[in-house]
């Protein structure tokens, strides 16, 4: 249970680090809906790192290949995220007008679809 509680403590972390990708990516021009795929990657990057530390107590250094693996993994609960991004944004107009609320609404709706495959299949033997 500890681990849950940490892996969405550094989900938190990871929604900041989406908002702060994502909109500065769609003012320059790549829109709501690209921008979020780039400040998807970022969010799952800094995640990665800070979760096989904090999370999951990762004493082995860091590959390519886990980072990948996490990507991997954690796709799943990204189209889940994703999915719920962009059927807020373009459902709902006070949404779309505050997408930091989407991107919200998506971390909550992957969190445990993302926790399940991080576990099970990039951070097992922690």
């Amino acid at each position: 249970m500890m681990r849950l509680v940490r892996f969405a403590l550094v989900g938190c972390l990871g929604f900041v680090v989406d908002v702060a990708i994502l909109y500065p990516v769609a003012w320059l021009g790549a829109g709501w809906v690209i921008g979020r795929l780039c400040s998807w990657l970022g969010a799952a990057t800094c995640t990665w790192a800070v979760n096989r530390r904090f999370t999951f107590a990762m004493a082995m250094a860091p590959s390519w290949r886990e980072w990948g693996a996490y990507l991997i993994a954690n796709s799943a609960g990204g189209v889940v995220n994703y999915a719920t991004y962009v059927a807020l944004i373009e459902a709902v107009p006070a949404i779309a007008a505050h997408p930091y609320l989407a991107v919200g609404a998506g971390s909550v709706a992957g969190l445990l679809v993302n926790f399940t495959m991080s576990l099970r299949f990039v951070f097992s033997k922690a």
